[in-house]
């Protein structure tokens, strides 16, 4: 043998040999008959051996032509079935997805759609990522981020889902009037702490004046409402976590300047893979929800 064979020339082999003749062959591969003809010639020449006897009705393969033709269709029928394998893989939505997300986000809108995607894919396990924090979906730390933000970094691709519009809330049993009262900051408020990022809260209750009648601050948009469920005071909510919970009430409309959009985002590479588009597909309707 003077040189070893690559899947290229097992597969010519294989081709002349179901086709019968060059130019059929030639055909089949989308060339010529002599670029399949120097094919064959090179191959024999690997070898050292006659792989085909040339007759005017064709060509049939010699003994060792054979050998290789039956190795050739072995390759040839475990590629097939491996990329079928993988590709049914693929087609049918499994596997896990990890999906970065608030925990206002996840305990007000996502835990029961969860719920439903589970019913809808069972094959698929969501590994949610709860944090505060953006997630680099860059460098895989989650498959799709679900959550509030001015614009997506421009690497990302998404859906923008809505606005989430957000109140000021009290407890039920709070002496709060469901009207806004002439003066905001003769209200008891719990608010956001320094450490959060939350720009436009801050800056919105600086400008009414609501920041020194603060009582509570908390570091989570989940602990500020947990805050108003005890009856420590009001305090600014999306209106998708507290309109829903009936021993809260609203106190007037909803704030416009404090409304942000919500995202559902992902990396470009991931949006073909099946189980990660069928997440974006099912997530993608919570903008009703808001």
């Amino acid at each position: 043998m003077n040189d070893k064979l690559d899947w290229n020339d097992y597969e010519t082999v294989l081709r002349v040999a179901d086709a019968g003749s060059l130019t059929r062959a030639a055909q089949l591969a989308g060339s010529s008959h002599p670029t399949m003809f120097r094919r064959i010639n090179a191959v024999e020449q690997k070898l050292g051996v006659r792989l085909f006897d040339r007759f005017r009705t064709g060509y049939r393969p010699t003994a060792a032509g054979e050998e290789i033709v039956s190795v050739a269709r072995q390759i040839a029928e475990l590629t097939n079935a491996t990329e079928r394998r993988l590709s049914g893989q693929d087609l049918r939505p499994s596997g896990v997805v990890r999906v970065a997300t608030t925990d206002t986000l996840l305990y007000g809108l996502l835990a029961g759609e969860i719920g439903r995607f589970r019913q809808l894919q069972p094959e698929i396990t969501l590994d949610i990522a709860v944090s505060n924090e953006i997630s680099d979906l860059s460098l895989r730390e989650a498959d799709i981020a679900i959550r509030p933000a001015s614009s997506p970094d421009d690497h990302l691709v998404g859906r923008r889902l809505g606005p989430i519009r957000q109140a000021v809330y009290a407890h039920r049993t709070l002496d709060v009037a469901d009207r806004p009262p002439p003066r905001w900051k003769a209200l008891p408020w719990i608010a956001p702490s320094a450490s959060m990022a939350y720009g436009q809260l801050h800056a919105w209750l600086r400008k009414m004046e609501c920041d020194e009648a603060c009582v509570c601050r908390l570091d989570s948009v989940l602990a500020m409402y947990a805050a108003v469920k005890s009856g420590i005071g009001v305090a600014v909510l999306p209106c998708y976590l507290a309109d829903t919970d009936t021993e809260l009430k609203r106190i007037g409309h909803p704030v416009d300047e404090l409304a942000v959009d919500l995202w559902l985002l992902s990396h470009p590479d991931l949006r073909s893979t099946a189980r990660v588009r069928a997440v974006l597909d099912h997530f993608g309707k919570l903008g009703a929800l808001l």
